[in-house]
């Protein structure tokens, strides 16, 4: 591991600071680690990314021709310490603004970059990815949604699903089967697609949490404009990869929350007692309290070594290793909360998180895929059969 912050990120650092203590009031404070997407929130995210944006915020690594900052990985970082710092909400337009904006950056055409990346900088229009399918999840290039070109349309059959956000998007990154006879990975294309065009129906999917952050979308006959195809025909495949890189890119700085929660964990088991002692006093619980910091450190010290990487060119696949031990120290993390809180967790805050955390194996990529890039590029282990 070998990075450190240059003046340049740390003047950064003291003028971001310094905006947020100006800017960031207790309403918009109010929404970090929120759930759910009433309208009274958007409302509010959308005022704050607006406040983002017009600052120069909203989307630090964009280029400064598209209202950007060009910031480079360190700025990034950065950014993301000093928001989690202050309590600061996340941006409305998560997906859009990380993973979709870089895709039409780099493919799109100038009336595409023009028409799109302003309103989504803003907030004013939500994005979602419709990448997933019944059967064409870790597998991707397996999708079967259809887009045939009629004249000056492809007409659009198919299914999406495990779509977040997508309740509540204006469009949608989509991906579709543009040429069946060709290998699965040569015949797609990727198109933007208006979410309120006849045909298309958002089905909410109610997780175990009791929340609908995800859902399906039906697409009937859907008559999308040929001017909405996002790079070249039948090499959508490029344009998704471009997209997943930016989503997979964030894992340098996960570690944030997760150790801000184990300390929040810890400060529990000291002010909950249990027949007139605290709980942190039990051997038993600080036993796997202690396990569970030197985990959160851990996944620090991954990450770190995920961002020099990053920094010096060598990215691999430091970024797997990260989201593996992400997504475990945050199942043990609701583990041990609900063995410190008892029949308490089951109406508690961190009663829902251990719910929700068993998604997070499957979330920005899945347990089992992460494993396989490890065994093959860290422990040179061959591919299965």
């Amino acid at each position: 591991m070998d990075f450190s912050y240059p003046p340049e990120a740390e003047a950064f650092r003291e003028e971001l600071r310094a905006w947020l203590e100006r800017a960031l009031e207790p309403r918009f404070r109010a929404e970090e680690g929120a759930i759910g997407a009433s309208p009274e929130r958007i409302a509010r995210l959308r005022e704050w990314n607006r406040r983002l944006a017009d600052a120069g915020y909203a989307a630090i690594a964009w280029p400064r021709e598209f209202g950007g900052r060009g910031a480079g990985a360190l700025e990034q970082v950065v950014f993301t310490e000093e928001m989690h710092r202050a309590g600061a909400p996340p941006t409305l337009n998560p997906i859009g603004l990380a993973n979709i904006a870089p895709a039409i950056m780099q493919h799109g055409s100038d009336a595409q970059k023009q028409r799109f990346l302003r309103p989504m900088l803003r907030g004013d229009e939500i994005w979602c990815q419709g990448f997933s399918e019944p059967g064409a999840g870790s597998d991707l290039a397996s999708l079967r949604t259809s887009a045939v070109r009629e004249g000056e349309v492809f007409v659009v059959n198919g299914q999406k699903v495990w779509n977040t956000l997508g309740e509540v998007a204006d469009w949608c990154e989509l991906l579709v089967r543009s040429d069946p006879a060709a290998p699965k990975h040569r015949g797609i294309s990727c198109l933007l697609v208006d979410m309120k065009l006849p045909g298309i129906e958002v089905r909410p999917i109610r997780s175990i949490t009791g929340d609908t952050e995800f859902s399906e979308i039906f697409l009937r006959d859907v008559r999308v404009p040929a001017g909405m195809l996002l790079g070249p025909l039948h090499q959508g495949w490029k344009v998704a990869m471009t997209t997943l890189n930016n989503e997979r890119g964030g894992v340098a700085t996960l570690h944030l929350m997760v150790r801000k929660k184990i300390q929040e964990l810890f400060a529990l088991a000291r002010r909950t007692e249990r027949d007139g002692r605290p709980l942190a006093a039990d051997p038993l619980l600080r036993q796997r309290l202690a396990r569970l910091y030197l985990d959160g450190e851990y996944l620090k010290l991954l990450s770190e070594r995920a961002l020099s990487a990053l920094v010096h060119g060598r990215a691999g696949a430091e970024g797997s290793l990260v989201k593996l031990v992400w997504s475990q120290t945050q199942q043990q993390l609701y583990e041990v909360a609900a063995e410190l809180l008892g029949p308490e967790a089951a109406t508690h805050a961190l009663g829902w998180q251990r719910v929700h955390a068993r998604s997070l194996s499957i979330a920005g990529g899945t347990t089992q895929v992460n494993k396989n890039i490890v065994a093959q590029r860290v422990l040179g282990l061959p591919r299965s059969a």
